[in-house]
């Protein structure tokens, strides 16, 4: 048995899925890991605290929360441009 051939629009909507994944997953490499490592190196007060403790504390669950929701919007937006979207 073989498997179905997909149409041109569901190769260019997993290709945009999967550009999108990318994008937000270096976003998040690069808070987790890149600003993370060398948030002791920029030292200054950011709101009252050392930059490397915001960063820590809160600054990458924000960025996290945006990615989140980045992620929703954008495949709403790409689920309504090929009529995938539910009502």
């Amino acid at each position: 048995m073989t498997a179905p051939v997909p149409s041109p629009s569901q190769r260019h909507y997993w290709q945009k899925n999967l550009r999108l994944t990318a994008w937000l997953l270096l976003v998040w490499f690069l808070v987790t890991f890149g600003v993370a490592f060398f948030a002791r190196e920029l030292s200054f007060r950011f709101f009252g605290w050392p930059f490397s403790f915001w960063v820590g504390a809160q600054g990458a669950m924000v960025v996290y929360v945006a990615l989140i929701g980045l992620y929703a919007h954008c495949m709403a937006k790409l689920d309504e441009a090929h009529s995938l979207n539910e009502d």
